[in-house]
């Protein structure tokens, strides 16, 4: 089948690669391409953050991890296995995604840091985007996909001159589709030179105000926020500094750390991600939005499903 993707972040280029890769004709539109997705600016460690509903959720982010590990294998991809620790100030339960990974251990008394009673330890696949992004178009030019940068207004337009959509335009489909349950996440990060840090660090226990030391091979991701309901795009020079300040209480040696630049991204925040064909009077769509903050983590195997059902509409 000819088909059009509309979209280019993480989820969209993933989605383009397995139709290829299972012989459609395959174009990808999108406005924005790059570090101008929000795809760009993510932490892109493995976890599946934000994400709903969990059945769904812990199938795909087990795929994707089962993919991504795979992908270590190539260092051009820009992915790699770290290990690292969650933490907790109160004891806790395994993870509702507990069966997405093949281990999880519980850390050690002695490995946890003042404040903190408990915590997972588990070895997970690390993104570096500004390597994946790249590697992701250089595969899909190798099996033919064109990318044309383009804004598409209205999806009964995107059907010209194919036989199906897929809609991978994450919180732009509150503009498209009117999807009013879709709600912006606001997050805000830290970039730091890489100082010798391999481990990751990841404290939730305040919903708003995150914790997330993220190693890749040059840089450190530091974050974070997630405020529900802000559309603002420009960096908060008070906010960075919070971060900074959480960040380097959790690891002293960030004090020392050269800091290279300041993102901020909208996570495409809804009650469950949406993967479903939708038969319109043009033709078919497959929606695949409303990742929240698990796109990366999602991105495989939620293009194993796109795939899968764009291949039995022919």
């Amino acid at each position: 089948m000819r088909v059009r993707v509309v979209g280019a972040g993480v989820v969209g280029l993933t989605s383009a690669l397995c139709l290829a890769q299972a012989g459609h004709q395959v174009e990808v539109v999108a406005a924005t391409t790059g570090n101008g997705t929000t795809s760009s600016v993510a932490a892109a460690l493995w976890y599946p953050y934000r994400a709903y509903p969990r059945a769904e959720v812990t199938r795909w982010s087990a795929t994707t991890y089962q993919v991504l590990r795979g992908l270590t294998a190539d260092p051009s991809s820009g992915v790699r296995m770290r290990s690292g620790r969650e933490l907790f100030r109160q004891r806790t339960s395994d993870p509702w995604w507990r069966d997405a990974v093949p281990e999880l251990g519980r850390v050690a008394v002695e490995r946890l840091p003042p404040g903190y009673v408990d915590g997972y330890e588990l070895r997970v696949p690390v993104v570096d985007m500004a390597v994946h992004l790249p590697w992701l178009l250089g595969k899909l030019a190798a099996v033919g996909v064109v990318l044309r940068v383009g804004q598409v207004d209205d999806l009964a337009a995107a059907f010209e001159g194919v036989d199906a959509v897929v809609n991978c335009t994450g919180l732009a489909s509150r503009r498209l589709l009117h999807d009013e349950t879709l709600t912006p996440v606001r997050g805000q990060v830290v970039v730091v030179a890489q100082f010798g840090l391999s481990e990751w660090f990841l404290d939730q226990n305040d919903p708003r105000q995150l914790v997330y030391v993220v190693p890749r091979n040059d840089t450190v991701l530091l974050g974070g926020t997630a405020e529900e309901g802000d559309e603002g795009l420009d960096v908060q020079p008070a906010t960075s500094a919070a971060i900074l300040e959480r960040c380097t209480e959790l690891v002293p040696a960030l004090g020392q750390a050269r800091i290279l630049s300041h993102r901020v991204g909208l996570r495409p925040g809804r009650p469950s991600v949406r993967l479903e064909t939708e038969v319109t009077d043009h033709g078919p769509v497959v929606h695949c939005y409303g990742h929240g903050g698990a796109g990366v983590t999602l991105s495989y195997g939620c293009a194993e499903d796109v795939a899968a059902l764009v291949s039995g509409l022919s």
